[in-house]
């Protein structure tokens, strides 16, 4: 039992990439379950900024064996201009990643049907990267994998059966100009020759290093409130962010987990359209985003920021299983004099003790808070848990005592060695 999986809690961006790197530390293999070129995970190591959409966040420590899973959508693109920054930073790649068979691909008409898709009232607010249309054609038969690029009779045949239903949407709904197949096979091709170090024959990898010994890591992209499933649905993202894309996005049996880490802010923040009951449309939303430097890794637009919202934080414990919590951006509440939780939703007047899936409802709850007194200090870059004010200690506990999970690790500034772990 030697695999942690580090899971988003909220609507994405709650500081996974850090909380992987800090844990990479103790294991030999960190491997990326699902999402695409959308997911943006920063780290900072000596006040370098390292943002990484496709490599796990694994690669910026020595010697740790990175792969992309199954579950990822890769877009070829992204992923050399992604090696090519590492290598330009001095982290050294060679040999260090690889990307299963059935990992299936983003190709260059994915994005251009996304944008296509984006415009109009009737937008869920995707970051345009082609991670949707890829997920379609990967559920509709139609999608090529990166082991399709070695089978040249099967990669036209499917390309052609492909590009006919594009081409003609293209024509009749999008009305744009065909896509054409000479050019993307020719993409295909130039990939293939670029790609083949990379990918391995045999799905079951991450299995095969379990039995040899290896500790590994899985991570996740995004988070549990934007799975397909379980999330605030349609504004959500095209895969499963929550425990079980761990499982299918690596091809490793859920007897073998030892730990699930749910990632949480202090407070919450969300990108693109979608409910959000606890937004501060405020002086006070227009702090957290500043102070907390609150915009898209990816993207880098404004990130929608408020109170935490303990009723969407339970739900995503229960349906992930969480054993533990790790809070991250702490530090961003420190100059507040007075900080809000939601500890419950009032709905046409009544208290409800459950988490709305439909959107309709999530719209129309109305948050119910607790406050809590500041701590008035900068606590950026504590690393013993005695040393944080009493103030916010009685924050962290109140959390703790709600979702009934405990927190062990505490995020108190930007930096890698900024952490309490308890």
């Amino acid at each position: 039992m030697s695999v942690i999986v580090v899971v988003g809690s909220q609507w994405g961006d709650e500081g996974k990439g850090k909380i992987v790197d800090l844990i990479s530390e103790s294991v030999d293999v960190v491997v990326r379950y699902q999402g695409g070129a959308n997911a943006g995970h920063t780290i900072f190591v000596n006040n370098k900024k390292f943002v990484l959409h496709l490599i796990p966040s694994g690669i910026v420590r020595n010697n740790i064996l990175c792969i992309i899973g199954n579950g990822v959508v890769l877009d070829p693109t992204a992923f050399f201009e992604e090696l090519e920054f590492l290598e330009d930073n001095k982290i050294k790649t060679s040999n260090r990643i690889l990307i299963l068979p059935n990992t299936h691909l983003v190709l260059p008409f994915h994005k251009v049907i996304d944008k296509l898709n984006e415009q109009g009232n009737d937008k869920i607010g995707t970051t345009g990267r082609g991670i949707g249309p890829a997920y379609t054609d990967k559920y509709y038969r139609l999608g090529i994998r990166a082991i399709d690029l070695f089978n040249d009779d099967y990669l036209i045949n499917i390309l052609k059966r492909n590009l006919a239903i594009k081409n003609s949407l293209a024509k009749s709904y999008y009305e744009v100009n065909e896509f054409s197949f000479e050019s993307t096979l020719n993409y295909l091709f130039e990939i293939r020759n670029k790609l083949k170090e990379y990918i391995v024959k045999d799905s079951t990898i991450v299995s095969r290093l379990l039995e040899e010994g290896k500790k590994i890591l899985l991570e996740g992209a995004q988070g549990a409130l934007l799975d397909v499933d379980h999330g605030t649905y349609p504004f959500v993202t095209s895969s499963n962010p929550t425990i079980g894309g761990a499982i299918t996005g690596t091809g490793i049996p859920s007897k073998r987990i030892s730990e699930i880490i749910g990632v949480t802010k202090a407070y919450c923040t969300r990108v693109g359209d979608g409910p959000f009951p606890t937004e501060l449309n405020n002086e006070m939303g227009d702090h957290i985003r500043e102070y907390g430097n609150e915009y898209g890794a990816t993207t880098g637009r404004p990130r929608r920021c408020g109170w935490l919202d303990l009723p969407a934080l339970k739900y995503s414990a229960k349906i992930n299983g969480f054993d533990s919590l790790a809070i991250t951006k702490l530090d961003v509440l420190s100059q507040l004099d007075k900080i809000s939780i939601c500890t419950a939703y009032k709905l046409n007047g009544e208290i409800i003790d459950y988490f709305p899936i439909d959107t309709t409802t999530l719209y129309n709850v109305e948050p119910v808070y607790k406050e809590f007194e500041g701590w008035g200090t900068s606590i950026q870059g504590l690393r013993k848990i005695e040393q944080l004010p009493a103030n916010a200690r009685k924050y962290l506990e109140f959390i703790e005592e709600n979702i009934k999970v405990k927190i062990k690790i505490i995020s108190t500034g930007f930096e890698r060695n900024d952490t309490i772990i308890i």
